[in-house]
């Protein structure tokens, strides 16, 4: 994304929107080293609607503004959730320190959709520090997984979601058993971003995405490295879905005007 993220696609809307609704895109920025520079990196100014980006930092530091009139900074283990709505612009650029500094990058991004009674409602956000977070350690030392979003054993994440959903980071021990929960007719993945695990669907490792079948009832699965992975569930929103670049709408007309306020001016402006 931009000259600033060096993204690498695990799924998209185009391919997977139905199939693992209401999550509709995840790309991850594997580490990558950055020398100092003058200018900052990143993506400039660019439109959304109809759906949220969750950002999650876990080396570098980013900042972000947007024509709402929200801008801050995030830093490892922090997340940024921003609700599009009914269209903002905004940009997402290597902060000043990190700028000057350099050093290594490493982020991911998952978009999230939201059900037609939601898509244009007004924008939001939500920065979600570190320490803002709940962590559950699992049994005999094993790993531990940072509850972003959803509720688990008495925990609740920090982030307001419009429909329910799961969405935790996880760091496992090589050698680790794990049975993550994912109810019954909801969706699930694992997206490995490094090191590798063995499920009943077989080996999986650096930047790779396990889905699994909506009647099941959780993943099970042995590191057989140490790993990090994002562990995604949700109830599925079942409605027509139309998206085109930037815009995730329910019709073709929705689409058409969605680019029709943008062009007009009506997703506000950057200062």
């Amino acid at each position: 994304m931009g000259d600033g993220f060096p993204v690498r696609t695990l799924f998209s809307y185009q391919s997977m929107g139905e199939e693992l609704s209401p999550f509709l895109m995840l790309d991850y920025a594997s580490p990558a080293a950055f020398p100092p520079s003058a200018q900052a990196k990143g993506v400039g100014p660019h439109p959304h609607r109809g759906f949220e980006t969750v950002t999650i930092v876990y080396k570098g530091e980013l900042a972000h503004k947007d024509s709402a009139g929200n801008s801050g900074t995030i830093g490892p283990g922090d997340v940024q959730w921003m609700t599009a709505g009914a269209g903002i612009l905004h940009e997402e650029m290597h902060s000043a320190q990190f700028t000057q500094q350099g050093g290594m990058l490493s982020m991911a991004q998952l978009w999230v959709n939201l059900p037609a009674n939601q898509k244009m409602r007004p924008p939001g956000y939500q920065a979600i520090e570190a320490e803002r977070i709940p962590c559950i350690q699992f049994e005999n030392d094993q790993g531990t997984a940072r509850l972003i979003a959803g509720k688990h054993t008495g925990l609740s994440g920090p982030a307001k979601t419009h429909t329910a959903m799961q969405v935790w980071d996880l760091q496992i021990k090589k050698g680790a058993v794990i049975s993550l929960p994912a109810p019954n007719h909801w969706t699930a993945a694992l997206a490995i971003l490094q090191g590798q695990v063995k499920t009943d669907k077989g080996l999986a490792g650096d930047a790779s995405l396990i889905t699994y079948s909506q009647a099941g009832s959780g993943i099970e699965l042995v590191a057989s490295q140490d790993t990090h992975a994002l562990f995604l569930s949700g109830e599925p929103i079942r409605e027509p879905m139309v998206g085109y670049g930037p815009f995730v709408m329910n019709t073709k007309a929705e689409i058409a005007q969605a680019i029709d306020d943008f062009n007009s001016g009506q997703f506000g402006r950057l200062d």
